[in-house]
C-alpha cells in the first residue's frame, strides 16, 4: 500500500509536470525489486526454518540414542518408549495449549501468566504469511513445538532404569503442557523476565536448564538405583558406547538446527555465526572434558568426552549470537570442564544420575546463561543472574511438587524386583535383544 501512494503522488507530478516520465517507471521498478527481494527472503527463510525444525525433531533419536547408550541393556525397551512416546505427547499439547501459553500477546504489559485460548488457528485475518517477517504462523509452531518435546526428554536420561512408565507419562504431560510453556512465556512470550534485558538466545536456561532442574528433581525423589552406591560407589558401565555415539553426533547434528533456527530467517550473517560459534563451544567443550577428566580420573575417559561435547552445545546455546567465535570457545571449555566437576559432585553427595543429564543440562545451562552477561555485547550480569534465579526456583519447584505428588499417590519408583530383572520385561512384556533359536538350543 505504501508504495502505491507513492507511486500514485509520483503519477500526480508527471501530470502537473513536476517529474519525468523516467523517474515514474524507475520508481516503480524499485518498488518491484523491493517486493520481490522481501518474497525470495521471506521463502528463503520459511525453507530454512522447516529444516531447522527437522534437524531438532530427529534430536529425540540422539537423546534416545545416548540414554540407552549409558544404560544398561535390560532397559532398553523402556528407554526408546519413553523417548519414542515424549515427542508425541509434547507435540499435541504444545498445539493443545502449550503454544498459546507460551506465546499469550503479554503485548505492552510483560506479565507472569497468560493464555491465548485453547488450540491451533491462525492469527486474526487468516493470512499465515503475514504472521511474521521470516516466517508463516505454521512454521513457528512446527519449530517451538520441536523444543518442547525436547525438554521432558532431559528429564528422561536422569530418572532412567527405575521410575514407573506410568509416572513418567504423567510428569511429561504437565511439565510440556504447562511448566516449560509458563517458563518460556516469560522470556521468549515478551512475558516479565525478558523486561529486565535477560537474554537466552535459543534455550540454554529456558529449554535446557528447565529439563535439568526438573531432572534433579526426580534424581532425588528417586533416589539411586539399587547398589549403585554400594561400598565407594558402584558405576554400572554403559552397555553401548557405539550407541552413546551415535547419539551425541545426531544431537550434535540437530543443534544446527536447535541455534540456527532460532535466528528466525535465513539472515546469512547472523546465521553463519551462529553455527560457527555452535561447532566451536561443541569442539572446546570436548578437549575441557577430555584434559581434567584425564587429570582426574587418571585415564581416558571416553564418556566424559561425549558429555563434555553436549556440555560445550549446551553451554554456547544462550549466547551464540552475542558471542565471538574466540569467546564461544572460551565458554565451551570452560563447559566441559565444569560436567566433569559436576558428575563427580554428584557421585559424593549420592544423587544417580544414569545419562549425566543434570551436570549437562543444568550445571551448563546455567553457566552459559551466565556467560552471555560476561562475554556478551551490551548485556548485563545482573539480569542474566536474575533470569538464572527465576528459572531455577520455578522450574525445581514445579517439577518437585508434580514428582511429590506422584510419589505419594501412585508412587514413582518400581518393585525392587522389577528393577532387578530389568523394565523391559516387566513393563512392556518384551527384551530389545533376543537370542536366536537356534542358540537356545545348544
Amino acid at each position: 500500500m505504501e508504495n502505491l501512494l507513492f507511486i500514485t503522488n509520483n503519477v500526480a507530478d508527471v501530470f502537473f509536470c513536476k517529474l519525468p516520465i523516467a523517474t515514474i517507471l524507475t520508481t516503480v521498478q524499485v518498488a518491484e525489486t523491493a517486493d520481490a527481494a522481501k518474497a525470495v527472503f521471506f521463502n528463503a527463510s520459511n525453507i530454512w526454518m522447516m529444516i531447522c525444525a527437522a534437524l531438532v525433531f530427529i534430536m529425540n533419536l540422539g537423546f534416545a540414542s545416548v540414554e540407552a547408550g549409558f544404560s544398561q541393556t535390560k532397559n532398553t525397551v523402556n528407554i526408546l518408549f519413553k523417548n519414542a512416546i515424549t515427542p508425541v505427547i509434547g507435540i499435541l499439547l504444545y498445539a493443545f495449549c502449550g503454544f498459546n501459553l507460551m506465546y499469550p500477546g503479554f503485548g505492552d504489559a510483560p506479565g507472569w501468566f497468560g493464555f491465548a485460548g485453547f488450540g491451533l488457528a491462525l492469527p486474526v485475518g487468516g493470512n499465515t504469511s503475514s504472521y511474521a517477517a521470516g516466517y508463516p504462523y505454521y512454521t513457528d509452531f512446527l519449530f517451538q513445538a520441536m523444543f518442547a518435546a525436547t525438554t521432558a526428554t532431559i528429564v528422561s536420561g536422569a530418572v532412567a532404569e527405575r521410575i514407573k512408565f506410568s509416572a513418567y507419562l504423567i510428569f511429561t504431560i504437565f511439565f510440556v503442557g504447562v511448566v516449560y510453556p509458563i517458563c518460556g512465556s516469560w522470556q521468549w512470550g515478551a512475558g516479565m523476565v525478558s523486561s529486565w534485558g535477560f537474554h537466552d538466545f535459543a534455550g540454554s536456561t529456558l529449554v535446557h536448564s528447565v529439563g535439568g532442574w526438573g531432572a534433579l528433581a526426580g534424581v532425588i525423589l528417586l533416589g539411586p538405583r539399587i547398589g549403585r552406591f554400594a561400598g565407594k560407589g558402584n558405576p554400572f558401565p554403559a552397555s553401548n558406547l557405539a550407541f552413546a555415539t551415535i547419539g551425541v553426533f545426531i544431537l550434535w547434528l540437530g543443534w544446527f538446527g536447535f541455534n540456527g533456527g532460532s535466528v528466525l530467517s535465513s539472515d546469512p550473517g547472523l546465521t553463519s555465526l551462529v553455527l560457527t560459534n555452535t561447532t566451536l563451544g561443541a569442539c572446546a567443550g570436548a578437549v575441557g572434558a577430555f584434559i581434567l577428566a584425564t587429570i582426574l580420573l587418571k585415564t581416558y575417559d571416553y564418556g566424559m568426552v561425549l558429555n563434555g561435547i553436549l556440555a560445550g552445545l549446551v553451554g554456547i546455546t544462550a549466547g551464540a549470537d552475542v558471542v565471538t567465535p574466540m569467546e564461544a570457545i572460551y565458554i565451551g571449555f570452560i563447559a566441559g570442564i565444569l560436567v566433569v566437576l559436576a558428575v563427580q559432585f554428584l557421585e559424593k553427595i549420592k544423587l544417580d544420575d544414569v545419562v549425566g543429564a543434570v551436570p549437562v543440562h543444568l550445571v551448563c545451562g546455567v553457566w552459559g546463561t551466565l556467560a552471555v552477561g560476561i562475554w556478551g555485547t551490551d548485556m548485563s550480569f545482573l539480569a542474566q543472574l536474575k533470569g538464572v534465579a527465576v528459572y531455577g526456583f520455578a522450574a525445581f519447584s514445579a517439577s518437585f511438587l508434580l514428582f511429590a505428588i506422584l510419589k505419594y499417590t501412585m508412587g514413582i519408583r518400581v518393585s525392587a524386583e522389577e528393577e532387578i530383572e530389568g523394565l523391559d520385561i516387566h513393563e512392556h512384556g518384551v527384551h530389545a535383544y533376543t537370542t536366536s533359536m537356534i542358540s537356545k538350543l545348544k
